[in-house]
């Protein structure tokens, strides 16, 4: 299979196991078919939006006025992702007119799980380490939050809920410099399909440069590859796509969060 034919495929498996077929990915979270849309509902600190549509200029603003009546009748905020090859071409415009404002776009990537599992070595004093109870959880946070400077509570208690569930679905992973979290990442696990999801990566200043993202992903690469999934997928922000890009990650298309409060 040429790269651009294994690209076609990936997003297309990717199209229809994760979003047309999607499934809840937490506790009181469900999946609904409406017409042309799927989406995810759930309580307020899960994630909440819309995952696939099928739309056109016929059919876009009554659908888009649908999903702003369901989640103001939830009472949560919410995301539209789109894709680059969703249509209408002008859905992203349409969705700015509604309300919505959009984030940095990202780029969708896949990898074979099994080619990124390789063995990478760590710096002196680093060891990691599988988060399984609520002191990993608020370690995991306090990367998040010194890594991006972000509010990281919801993101805990996803986690939270994650290992409440039990194993299969969610898992995160920690660098710890002499006991101190230095770094985090989160593995997302879609059971059923080919793909588990690579989430979260971050570093503390400080701690950046020294392999400590790679050894993350290869980490996290073998715990999927072990549970039976093929590939892996990442939505990168800009400073991450090449970094990925090295390690033999294809692009598929682009991902713009659409969040309306």
């Amino acid at each position: 299979m040429t790269p651009v034919n294994l690209a076609q495929h990936l997003l297309d498996l990717h199209d229809r196991q994760l979003r047309r077929e999607a499934r809840p990915d937490g506790p009181g979270c469900r999946v609904e078919r409406v017409g042309a849309v799927v989406r995810q509902t759930g309580p307020a600190h899960a994630w909440n939006g819309v995952l696939w549509s099928g739309l056109d200029e016929r059919t876009a603003d009554a659908a888009i006025a649908a999903q702003l009546a369901h989640y103001r009748a939830e009472g949560v905020p919410f995301e539209w992702k789109l894709y680059g090859h969703d249509g209408p071409a002008d859905l992203g415009a349409r969705l700015v007119a509604a309300g919505f404002t959009p984030e940095e776009p990202e780029t969708l990537l896949a990898a074979g799980a099994s080619a990124q599992g390789g063995a990478v070595p760590l710096p002196a004093g680093v060891e990691l380490r599988e988060v399984t109870d609520a002191e990993g959880v608020r370690q995991v946070v306090e990367v998040h939050e010194r890594a991006f400077g972000t509010d990281g509570t919801d993101l805990g208690r996803r986690l939270l809920d994650g290992l409440a569930a039990g194993p299969g679905t969610v898992t995160a992973v920690l660098a710890l410099a002499d006991g101190v979290p230095v770094s985090a990442a989160r593995l997302e696990l879609h059971p059923g399909t080919d793909f588990a999801g690579l989430w979260g990566g971050g570093t503390v200043e400080g701690w950046r440069g020294r392999g400590l993202y790679r050894a993350l992903v290869a980490h996290r690469a073998r715990v999927a590859a072990a549970r039976g999934h093929r590939w892996l997928q990442v939505d990168a922000a800009p400073t991450s796509r090449p970094v990925l890009q090295r390690l033999g990650f294809v692009p598929l298309t682009t991902t713009t969060p659409y969040v309306h409060a």
